[in-house]
């Protein structure tokens, strides 16, 4: 009789394991699931993309700028001269000894 009673329970955890497991998949292959598992691949899809392009732009600032070192067109700026001062001209205070004009023969 125990072994009549272990088969059957047996039999009917099986019966219900296989039933629970056949609804899971008719509920998983439904427009509306598949619609949504869709939208998350494509989603994910997206993220991935954006990832990708990311660090494609990320290697080309570091290349550019090792090519930029390579070639010296990112040298360190030189120093800034200082303002230059302005330079006063020699007034002519009537001193006719000394005359400064350029276009007087001498």
């Amino acid at each position: 009789m125990f072994r009549r009673t272990f088969w059957f329970t047996a039999g009917a955890a099986a019966g219900v394991w296989a039933t629970t497991k056949v609804n899971r998949k008719l509920k998983q292959l439904t427009p509306e699931s598949l619609a949504a598992q869709a939208a998350n691949k494509a989603i994910d899809a997206g993220h991935r993309f954006k990832d990708f392009a990311l660090d494609v732009r990320d290697g080309m600032v570091q290349r550019e700028a090792e090519l930029g070192d390579a070639l010296g067109l990112n040298a360190p700026e030189l120093p800034e001269l200082p303002p230059q001062g302005r330079i006063v001209a020699i007034e002519n205070h009537n001193d006719t000894k000394y005359s400064y004009n350029r276009n007087e023969d001498h």
